[in-house]
């Protein structure tokens, strides 16, 4: 039996923190078989001086990440090169994922200096582009979007030249809460669809698949010269034809760029790997993708959402022009 245990510095007393159970809601789960990883998807532990240096500009500015929240693959090659995601509203989720690692429980209230640090590490890391994310807040009248807004103003008076990505919540059943943050500019606006709808109910219980789509679809029809990106996880027993379909979805919502990785199970409590698909099958994803009209598709065992994405968001970038495509322009993905 696994312990899930983070001290998550939930006292504010200078007293050591307590440790609390990182994933309550799963401590009663039975331990799930871990699949043997294949070769394809080992790394090197991180820990070279220019991590070390990202690490402490995190921790001297007292931020989150979701690179070190979600235990992230891709943590030791990222601040390697300075590509720290920050994790805005706290560390505690108000969702119970079956995926996730973010701890979950009921959250402190915002902190109201967190966008101008968040800022502040942003110029002092040199970042070309960041992304900016966060745990579900649904204790929040807004989900948290005023201080999506709030965190891209300051960024933008701190480091002006900084493009900003934003990858939201699904702020499920807080009406306006979309407009607040895409009147802010956001360069690009991700929201993760992260798997099939067939698997939410088990998945990604406290979220709804179709409000998820109609979110990015809104985002565009608000602002249709604001890239569109979403996510996906395979290896969660899904269906190539159900991911065909999902990328029809999101090209019906015109959604620009969709990132496709590997589900990794975070520990014995979580969902289990149902497969590890091999790069072959990730290669044939990203074809797929791009024939029915994606401006972009990054497809790979270790793609997530923030990995490379300043490299991807320049690449975005020129696919618009290269296609010719300005505002939203669905072609129509059933023809394939």
């Amino acid at each position: 039996m696994v312990r899930v245990h983070d001290s998550l510095h939930e006292n504010t007393n200078g007293q050591p923190p307590v440790q609390r159970p990182r994933h309550p809601e799963k401590l009663a789960n039975p331990d799930s078989p871990r699949l043997a990883k294949p070769a394809w998807l080992r790394v090197k532990a991180p820990g070279s001086a220019q991590y070390q240096r990202t690490a402490d500009i995190v921790h001297e500015h007292g931020l989150h990440t979701v690179c070190r929240e979600a235990a992230c693959p891709n943590i030791g090659e990222c601040w390697e090169q300075k590509h720290a995601t920050m994790m805005i509203m706290g560390a505690v989720c108000t969702r119970a994922c079956a995926f996730c690692n973010v701890a979950t429980g009921m959250p402190r209230a915002l902190d109201k200096g967190e966008p101008e640090r968040v800022a502040l590490a942003v110029a002092k890391l040199g970042l070309s582009h960041v992304v900016i994310t966060s745990v579900d807040r649904d204790d929040l009248p807004d989900g948290g979007a005023q201080h999506f807004a709030e965190t891209i103003t300051a960024i933008r008076a701190h480091a002006s030249a900084t493009t900003i990505e934003v990858l939201t919540p699904d702020f499920l059943r807080k009406t306006g809460a979309l407009d607040i943050v895409i009147a802010a500019r956001p360069d690009v606006f991700n929201h993760n669809l992260e798997t099939v709808p067939g698997r939410y109910p088990t998945i990604r219980p406290g979220a709804r698949y179709y409000a998820s789509l109609r979110l990015l679809d809104d985002a565009k029809q608000i602002d249709p010269h604001v890239f569109t990106k979403s996510g996906l996880m395979v290896g969660l027993g899904e269906t190539r034809e159900e991911l065909l379909q999902v990328m029809d979805d999101l090209r019906a919502a015109s959604v620009d760029f969709l990132t496709i990785g590997q589900y990794l199970q975070p520990t014995p409590k979580h969902a289990p790997v149902s497969r590890f698909v091999p790069p072959a099958e990730f290669d044939e994803l990203r074809a797929l993708g791009h024939a029915k009209g994606f401006l972009l598709v990054a497809a790979s065992p270790f793609t997530r959402s923030s990995y490379h994405a300043g490299d991807d968001f320049a690449r975005l970038k020129a696919a618009r022009v290269s296609h010719g495509r300005g505002a939203a322009d669905v072609s129509n993905p059933r023809d394939l």
